[in-house]
């Protein structure tokens, strides 16, 4: 065996088992590992429906006068005593009359200063004006049921739990987009895998678009921070608090317009993701706690770092490999097919038209490509942390 016939079977034999586990393995692993505990320990009710603190429920808003009016009126009408529920929406910069359309409502607080210093700056801001022990944060693009604020705070009557992190929802429609088919199919992965990961023990990172912890355990931002809500629910976790996941509590919102925009959040993310992993190293130390560790690396890390480059280098280390065996030539075609797919979904895309079977592969390979376009930026230190919206369909209220 030549050097060059080795490194091929080193690279491609990792590769794949590590895809295999960041993709598929992982969550069969979570599958298995909460059934045993279940076995041992059944299942644990640590909430009561009857628990009502007082919660802050601020919405940060940057010129979105396009949504603004439905967020309000569907903040209003959230099942909870208005005397236990201070609504506060804080649109710093914003100059397309948002605060504006916010000022009309009495019932509800504004923050607004021209100067826009980002997403992270104006919760810390924010939280200066929250007094409640409970704050729940929500974009402004997004809809919730009514009972959303109750599904969240029976969570808090556990004095284990930190933080309750809500469950993100795409809009479909009958006639999808690549965005809206791929990103939909993500996400209800993703929540399956919170599920486990809460059930196990906490979740690793929070969705933005709905996101609660207690006041007592905020620790104000970087500035510079690009995942705020990842940050933030990884800190909280880190103090040896919960993270737990309520899908009963979720928040609805529109795919993004197009698979461009969904790559703009997607880059944006990434540059986070590797941000994020430069400031929570501690979290990957299985020596300081080692059930936190796996689920950060496993779910989280190789995510954002190795298994997008062996995905990369698996192909030609593949193809090197094509004549040793027929189980080369099997994967290596399959390989194939998939880029080709997702080639065509691409193409399609372009044209508006729809065939949902080749729009997932697409997406897929949008996801891993905005890994090393999100590296760039973080090395580059050229992800601003200020919000850019990503155009995408009208909420409906």
């Amino acid at each position: 065996m030549d050097g060059i016939t080795l490194y091929s079977k080193i690279i491609f034999w990792i590769g794949l088992i590590a895809v295999f586990y960041t993709y598929v393995g992982y969550g069969i692993v979570m599958f298995f590992l909460v059934k045993i505990k279940r076995l041992f320990k059944g299942r644990t009710n640590t909430t009561d429906t009857n628990y009502q603190p007082e919660v802050s429920f601020v919405v940060p808003c940057y010129n979105e006068a396009e949504v603004i009016e439905s967020k309000i009126k569907n903040s209003l009408e959230l099942d909870y005593p208005k005397d236990k529920l201070k609504i506060i929406f804080i649109t710093d910069g914003s100059n397309d009359g948002t605060p504006e359309i916010v000022k009309q409502y009495e019932n509800v607080l504004l923050l607004h200063e021209d100067q826009r210093g980002g997403k992270s700056a104006a919760e810390n801001r924010a939280m200066k004006h929250v007094t409640s022990p409970i704050v729940i944060f929500s974009d402004a693009n997004t809809i919730l049921p009514a009972q959303t604020v109750k599904e969240i705070v029976k969570h808090y009557a556990d004095p284990l739990t930190g933080a309750v992190s809500g469950e993100k929802r795409i809009m479909s429609k009958e006639t999808e987009t690549a965005s809206s088919a791929g990103e939909g199919v993500y996400w209800k992965y993703e929540s399956f895998l919170k599920r486990m990961d809460s059930e196990m023990l906490t979740i690793v990172g929070a969705a933005g678009e709905l996101f609660s912890f207690r006041k007592e355990l905020f620790t104000e931002l970087e500035t510079d921070t690009i995942l705020d809500d990842f940050m933030l629910s990884m800190r909280i976790a880190e103090k040896g608090y919960r993270v737990v996941y309520e899908p009963k509590a979720y928040a609805l919102e529109t795919a993004s317009a197009s698979v461009r925009e969904e790559l703009k959040r997607k880059v944006r993310i990434c540059a986070g993701g590797w941000q994020s992993m430069s400031r929570l190293l501690s979290a990957m130390n299985p020596f300081k706690n080692f059930w936190l560790a796996f689920l950060f690396i496993s779910h989280r890390v190789l995510r954002w770092s190795i298994t997008p480059l062996l995905l990369l280098l698996m192909l030609p280390a593949n193809g090197l490999l094509f004549f040793e065996h027929y189980v080369y030539q099997i994967i290596f075609t399959a390989q194939v097919f998939f880029y080709i797919a997702a080639m065509i979904g691409w193409y399609l895309a372009n044209r508006e038209l729809r065939v949902k079977l080749l729009f997932i592969p697409y997406y897929f390979f949008i996801m891993n490509y905005a890994v090393f376009a999100g590296f760039i930026r973080f090395v580059k230190g050229k992800q601003s942390a200020a919000w850019e919206r990503s155009k995408r369909g009208a909420v409906i209220s």
